[in-house]
């Protein structure tokens, strides 16, 4: 299935109507707190009002047949509330993982739960110094070590597991296998530790790790830039909103030129970020020849754009910016922290 795009268009705000009503600030911050770091109620409505977890999943494993695109659509839009629910870590990269294995097995036994939204996945991948190196080896098909920066780790049904001589399928429930939530510098999102101790793993697919991996790091860059590019639109909107309320020397600050200037970087900075992001997410989507230097444009610039963005949000809502009753210093938080999730691009050689 593919949608033109007004029918993306007519998608996405169908999922921003459905993130107004339901995901809330305070219901955000409320599911913070708890050990799945999102709430489940909103999940369940995603999947089964909009079926967001099925977007990319094919057809013949009970999935809706889209494309990368349209899940990439849903991404962004949670960028923009901040809601922590298993769309990037189960329904993006545990999803296209299972198809970059290859592994039909898995994907049918796998995928149709993870289509209605009953069971989510976790992609165990880093090591303790990043993502270049995994956390975890295999002597065989048995699994040791500890992956690092785990997404969606504490409610996953299923965790595959990435390693330098292949990549494995594991129960998260298997003993032996430990999980852990870790404190991080943006609370709106969950990381875990999850650790092997010599738990038997199913091996996935036969393909060559290393580029297993080179292309699963590529979706998940593409990932973060659909998600930086509406995180930093809503921080452009909040900041335009609040300097025509805010009165200072008589004035609504924003009437100020100065302000004014600051506001028209801001949107320029967005409106580049998206056209980047969407680029790359078009050009990894259809296998364009120029995917891997697209990746590393959106992943460098939307990295940049959203972290100058939440700066000026920032500054220019002054104090009450810095407080923790508002919500401007989780975006600030959601930006350093994306920034570093699933490390550095690189530019790729010339060819």
């Amino acid at each position: 299935m593919s949608l033109d795009e007004t029918e993306r268009k007519e998608f996405a705000d169908s999922v921003r109507a459905l993130l107004t009503k339901h995901a809330k600030p305070e219901s955000v911050r409320a599911a913070m707190d708890t050990d799945l770091g999102y709430d489940p109620a909103l999940w369940r409505l995603l999947c089964e009002q909009i079926g967001v977890a099925a977007l990319a999943i094919p057809e013949e494993y009970g999935g809706v047949g889209a494309s990368l695109v349209e899940s990439l659509l849903v991404v962004g839009e949670l960028g923009r509330t901040l809601a922590g629910v298993p769309m990037l870590g189960s329904a993006v990269l545990g999803v296209q993982a299972l198809l970059l294995s290859g592994d039909t097995e898995a994907c049918e036994r796998l995928l149709p739960e993870v289509a209605e939204g009953s069971r989510t996945l976790a992609v165990c991948w880093a090591g303790p110094r990043g993502w270049d190196e995994p956390g975890v080896r295999a002597e065989g098909d048995t699994l040791d070590g500890t992956a690092h920066y785990v997404l969606d780790a504490t409610g996953a049904g299923t965790l595959i597991v990435v390693t330098a001589t292949g990549w494995f399928e594991v129960d998260a429930d298997a003993e032996g296998v430990t999980r852990r939530t870790v404190p991080a510098l943006d609370p709106t999102r969950k990381l875990s530790e999850v650790s092997f101790a010599s738990v038997p793993a199913r091996r996935l697919g036969s393909g060559d790790s290393a580029e297993l991996t080179r292309k699963l790091r590529e979706i998940a860059w593409v990932a973060l830039a659909a998600e930086q590019v509406g995180a930093a639109r809503r921080c452009l909107e909040t900041t335009v909103e609040y300097t025509k309320s805010r009165v200072q020397f008589g004035r609504v600050i924003g009437s100020f030129q100065a302000l004014k200037h600051r506001m028209a970087d801001m949107y320029v900075l967005v409106e580049s970020a998206e056209s980047v992001s969407r680029l790359a997410t078009e050009s990894l989507a259809t296998g364009a020849a120029s995917a891997a230097e697209d990746v590393w444009v959106a992943r460098t610039h939307c990295s940049q754009a959203f972290t100058d963005v939440v700066a000026e949000t920032v500054q220019l809502h002054g104090g009450i910016a810095i407080t923790w009753e508002h919500d401007a210093h989780l975006f600030f938080k959601r930006a350093h922290g994306d920034a570093q999730l699933f490390g550095a691009a690189r530019r790729p050689a010339a060819a």
